[in-house]
Parts: structure tokens; sequence; C-alpha cells
């Protein structure tokens, strides 16, 4: 094959924006692409197109991303395509190359020094030298804080100043921190080590300060491609300006809204300015949707398109080119572990019916919530992994609280109600009921402990019953030695296969995979958004959650919220960035359309739950049917057929229509649940009062086991006008 028909042949099978991507001039290009539009085949595609047209060789592309994984799928796909050589790496692991190959020059002859896995133990000894005690979590949170301030190139001396800029709800007093952050940063030179942020600024140091350095880097690397541009943070963008050195071949591909790791350091700003900061730059729009079913992308569409802010500019409005599938399903449930359990079933079914459990995913706002999920998938025997996040029973505070409560049982008396007994217990690792922290993995961890407690509180409520002869019983409270049993029992049932399992993930984890099946839980108003987002921005970036949550999914689309934490619980709203409904379980009719407008008016009508598993019903068809369109039917064939008959009959004799006696969804939920009163028969929605006095007699004879004809010669049926 020659140069010319390898080159167009990676133009095959491409969409005309995908096209225009590839065949893109040299020189800056933007390509802003929405989920599921084929980003990596059009970048990939147009370094292949590049190269075997002979515009540049593959050995001078460096390629960019921020995952291991996306990294090596951009290098498979570019093999297939014929264009090896390329360097496609992620920031740090280019960063480090550099380092380590140029460390004998930079160092003059000094040993490079080791890089640290993680900052956590160098941050606990650091928060000790400044008179502050932090556990592991809390040395988490300050450890994340310091990759902020690094990533975002500010320095100790101004990271009080560069907080309040940036509204960052800090761990400790900003003071403080910055004391934690020079502190940590003494250490690490006294220890000879370096972190991650440290290697790329050395990569930095080593171009711009190092004349023979920057010489050949720029040598050798002279196109550029930058995936998931959105998240960008300053300083990976001072290393990508090291590298360009004031050359424009460069290729950006991003989404504004799939921007969600800001608390990082990761900013859009680079990706909305492209054009400006690059004059004369190519923008191609990727719009077309192969991922998801139009009816997944049309409810992504109107999620996002009520975003407002600097990111909305850029705001892609997707087109799905995928078959037909089902409506998106929204469900509300009285609690969570009803909507834990309502959730479990239906991965269950799916699973059932032949949907790979690796196919699906829970998806959810915080690693918190996976426990509901753990314990539920675990009773409906449904093997499930947690993608980004440990098992709730092998967290280290949960076996830190399970040894805590185990001790306890020694020491504390027996006759002790259960949640206080577990709350004493608790207090013993950090524990305390009504001081929830601020925010980030402190927070989390109180709230696994929390959960802990609520456990404890639903144990308590089913005292044991102890036999005192053949025929009687006394109720026993359960003791802390009995759940301290319990915990130990289920921490043992949730070790499940694991090989082909449900995906428990938050919405953080999930970005950049996809699934079958995806069940987005938990969106109620102070989960998402968060209490956290106080500003603008912060609501924002919550919403575009929810979008990259929406856009996870191929087939099946499952959103649901609790009314309610636990049975009896405050009532909670459902999540802003939920379709519109109805709150109050009403309708709204809209005004005259002659006169002008008028106020809405609010009409109410009853809940209707599901008789199956529990959700409310929204759509009238389910509403008469008294259960949602997923769960199984029961219906009696035979009684179905009869009350088809005989409506037949009655609308014959009457000189209408049938539905104008009964709809047919109306006959299903008769031929379903089969009422056996007048008041059964009423509460079926679509049969009022009119309807009960002209054909409740008949109906309830027909599910009693009457035939058609024992019902309709007798039976006249007149209409009053």
């Amino acid at each position: 094959m020659g140069v010319h028909s390898a080159s167009e042949g990676v133009l095959a099978g491409l969409d005309p924006e995908q096209r225009s991507a590839v065949t893109a001039p040299a020189g800056p290009v933007c390509i802003l692409a929405g989920a599921g539009t084929g980003k990596t085949r059009a970048i990939t595609s147009r370094i292949a197109h590049r190269a075997l047209s002979g515009e540049i060789s593959p050995r001078h592309v460096l390629a960019v991303t921020f995952t291991a994984r996306a990294a090596a799928e951009m290098r498979h796909r570019l093999t297939l395509l014929g264009a090896q050589g390329v360097q496609a790496r992620t920031f740090h692991a280019a960063a480090l190359r550099q380092v380590r190959y140029f460390a004998p020059r930079l160092l003059a002859g000094r040993a490079m020094p080791e890089l640290l896995d993680s900052k956590v133990r160098l941050v606990t000894l650091a928060a000790a030298r400044v008179g502050l005690r932090a556990d592991r979590a809390a040395a988490r949170d300050l450890a994340g804080e310091i990759e902020w301030a690094k990533s975002s190139l500010v320095e100790p001396g101004e990271y009080v100043v560069a907080a309040a800029r940036a509204l960052r709800d800090t761990p400790h007093e900003p003071a403080k921190v910055a004391d934690v952050f020079t502190a940590y940063e003494q250490l690490k030179r006294s220890n000879g080590v370096i972190d991650f942020e440290d290697m790329l600024r050395a990569a930095v140091w080593g171009i711009e300060e190092h004349p023979d350095v920057g010489e050949q880097i720029r040598s050798q690397y002279r196109h550029f491609v930058v995936d998931e541009y959105q998240d960008v943070n300053p300083l990976q963008q001072r290393l990508l300006d090291a590298w360009l050195a004031g050359r424009n071949d460069l290729t950006v591909v991003g989404d504004a809204s799939q921007t969600i790791y800001s608390f990082t350091g990761a900013t859009s700003a680079y990706l909305v300015d492209f054009p400006r900061r690059h004059r004369n730059a190519t923008v191609v729009r990727l719009v077309r949707d192969y991922r998801s079913t139009p009816q997944v992308v049309g409810l992504a569409n109107a999620v996002i398109s009520q975003a407002r802010g600097t990111e909305a500019r850029l705001r892609l409005e997707l087109t799905g080119q995928r078959p037909p599938g089902p409506e998106p399903d929204l469900r509300i449930f009285t609690d969570e572990p009803a909507e834990a359990n309502a959730v479990a079933a239906r991965c269950r079914a799916l699973i059932d019916s032949g949907t790979p459990a690796k196919e699906i995913a829970i998806l959810f706002r915080t690693n918190a919530q996976s426990e509901a999920y753990e314990k539920a998938l675990t009773e409906a025997a449904v093997p499930y992994v947690v993608q980004g996040a440990e098992r709730f029973f092998e967290r280290v505070e949960v076996r830190q609280a399970m040894v805590a409560l185990r001790s306890a049982t020694r020491s504390i008396p027996g006759e002790t109600p259960l949640p206080t007994a577990v709350v004493e217990a608790l207090t013993a690792v950090g524990w305390a009921p009504d001081a929830p922290p601020a925010g980030g993995a402190a927070r989390e961890r109180w709230e696994a402990l929390a959960a802990l407690v609520q456990l404890a509180e639903e144990y308590a409520a089913t005292p044991e019953l102890v036999p005192i002869g053949e025929a009687a019983s006394v109720e026993r409270p359960v003791t802390l030695t009995d759940f301290t049993e319990e915990l130990a029992r289920r921490a043992a049932q949730q070790h499940v296969p694991t090989v082909d399992g449900v995906t428990l993930a938050s919405l953080h984890s999930a970005k950049g995979l996809e699934w079958d099946a995806v069940f987005l839980v938990g969106l109620a108003e102070g989960t998402l958004p968060t209490t956290y987002a106080k500003t603008v921005e912060q609501v924002e970036e919550e919403r575009r959650l929810l979008y990259v949550g929406i856009t996870r999914a191929r087939q099946w689309l499952w959103l649901s919220y609790a009314a309610a934490r636990s049975p009896g619980g405050r009532a909670r709203r459902p999540s802003r960035f939920l379709p519109q409904l109805d709150r109050s379980g009403g309708t709204e009719r809209a005004g005259a359309s002659t006169g002008g407008a008028r106020r809405p008016e609010r009409r109410r009508t009853q809940i209707v739950s599901c008789r199956i598993c529990g959700a409310t019903l929204l759509a009238g068809p389910d509403r008469k049917l008294g259960r949602c369109p997923t769960c199984p039917s029961d219906i009696d064939d035979e009684l179905h057929e009869r009350l088809r008959e005989w409506r037949q009959r009655v609308a014959g004799a009457q000189k209408v229509p049938a539905y104008v006696v009964f709809t047919d969804a109306t006959l299903t939920a008769l031929a379903e649940r089969r009422p056996g009163r007048p008041e059964e028969l009423i509460a079926i929605a679509g049969i009022g009062p009119r309807k009960l006095g002209l054909y409740g007699e008949s109906v309830l004879a027909l599910v009693g086991g009457a035939g058609v004809d024992d019902v309709c010669p007798e039976k006249t049926f007149e209409i009053s006008s």
C-alpha cells in the first residue's frame, strides 16, 4: 500500500466532524469532544494520518494524557493504525522519563532523589512538628491541600492568600496548613526525597534553566497532543509551555462539560481560552454520540443545558447515533435502604436476563454511600467490585472501630442501650456524633463510622426473642456483643467473587468508563449537590458530575433518590439537577391560550407506589398498573381475555369506542391486581365513582370467576347525559 493510500485509509469510517479534526492543518487545533463522540479515535487518527502521509515523523510526537490506562489505549490504537514510535504517556511519566535521562547533567553527578509514592507519612510528621495531631484521614486531607497548592504553583508563603482567593475549604486554619506545608518541604529536603509535583517542576526547571537540555528536548519532540485538556492544572500547563517553547504544533482535545476535578487544581480555563491564546487556531466540535441511546443523550443534554458559567460557553449538544432504547428510569423511594434493595433487585434481574455483571455500575457522590449497596447486593447474591475505594469493612477506620467495639464489650456495662454503647466505644477512635468535619477524607471517615451507629440503631430496634417455654418467649435487648458478632458476619458475607461483578464507584472515579446499565443513586439535595458546594462555580461542578454520570450509560439508565435517609427520617428534596417534576405529587396544567397567561393551576393527585419495589410511580400507565414497567408482571391471562371480551360487548351496546369503557392499561391493571372489593377497584387509577357505579359489579364478578355470558345478557349499560 502506498503512502497516499495508507494515509487515506485512516480516514475510512470517520464522520464529517472527526474527518475535519484529523485533516486540520498543522498548527494549533482544539477538538471539543462530547462524551462518547470518539475523541480517542479522532486524535490517534490525526497522528497516524499525518505520520503516514509523511507530514511528520512518529518519533517526534509526544501525546500526553492523565491515566496510564488512557495512554496504553492510545499506544495500542496507534500501533493498529501503523504509527509506531509515538510517545504516548501521562504527564508524570513523560516528565519522569526526561528528568531521569537528564539527571547526570542536571544534578552534576549527584544521585537522583527518591520519588515519594505517597505524601501521607511525611505530612503526618510535618503536622506533628507544628503541633498538629493528624491521623491518617487528616493527613490525607492535608496532603491533598499541599498537592493543590503545588499544582497551582503556590508556594508555602503564598498559601493563605491563595486559599482565600480560591475559596478553599481547608482542613485546618489556613495559616496552620501553611505551617504544615513549610515543614513538609523541609522534611523532604532533609530526607533527600521529592514528590510528583517536584518532579514536574524539575522537568520545567531543566528545560527553562538549561538551554542544552531544552534544545535537545525540543529537537526530539516537535508535535504535541494533549488529551482531557479540561483537566490540566497550572503546573502541567507550565511544563507543556516549556516543551512547546513558543512553537504552535499543538492539538488539544477536551470537554468543558466534564470539568469535575477543580478541587485538585485542574482548570478548564486553558481549554476555554485556547482560541485566544493561539491565534488562527482550528476549532472542531464532535457532537455525534456513539456510546449512548438517544434517550440517554437527550437526558444528558437536558441536564447540561441548564449549566451556567465559564464552562457553559463551550457546551455541546450531543446527537445520539445508536438505535432507540428504553427511557431513563426515574425512581423515588421512601428511604435509602428501600432504594438500595430496589437497585440490587434490578441488578439481579438484569443479570438473570443476560446482562453481564461487569456491564452494570452503581454510581454515587461519596464513597461513604457504598456500604448500603454492598449490603443489598450481598443479600441479593449479586457479585460486585468497588472502584476507586476500599470495601466498607476493609477501610482502616472501620477495622479500627470493630476492634474498639470488641474491646468495649469488656468495659461497657451490658445494660447500656446498644446505640449508646456504640457511640461510647467509637469515641476511642476519635468519632464524635455531633461534630462532622468540613469535608474530604476526614468527612468520609466520619460518615463511615456514623453508618455503624445507624446500623446499631436499626439492629437495636429488633430485640431478640428468647424462649421461656414450649409456647412462650420474651424479648431480650440486643447487646454490644451481639452487635460485634453481627458486624463480623456481615464482613464475612461481603467477600464474594469479584471477577465479574457489578461496579460500585463514585462519580469522580467513573469518569472515562462506560457500562451497558448505570444506576445513579442518592440524587438528593445535600448529596448532589453536596452541602459543601457553596459558590455558583462549585454548584455548577456538581451539575457536571451528574452529566458525567449520565453519559456513562450505553443502554439502561436509572436515577433515584430516597425521600429520607432512614425509615421515618427527615424528608429531603430531590436534586435540583433532575428533570423537573411535580414535587408534591400533583401535575401542572398550562394556562388558557387565549386572553394572556395565567398562573398554572395545581391539581393534587394521590401518590402511588409500585406494589413490587416501592418506588413512587410518576407515569400515568404505571400508576394504573400499580408497578414500574420494569418490575415483573403477575397478570392473569385468562382473566385478561374475559375482561377484553366483556369490554367489547359493553362498548358495542353503548356504541362507543372500547377505550371509553376502560383503557388497555386499566384492563391490564385489573388482570394483575385482581380487586375483590369496591374499595380495591376504585383504588386503581382511572376508575372513579362513576365507572364504579356503571361497571363495578360486573368487573368484580368477572374477577371472582364469572363468565362473560354470566354478566352481560342481564345487564344494560346506560350512560346518563
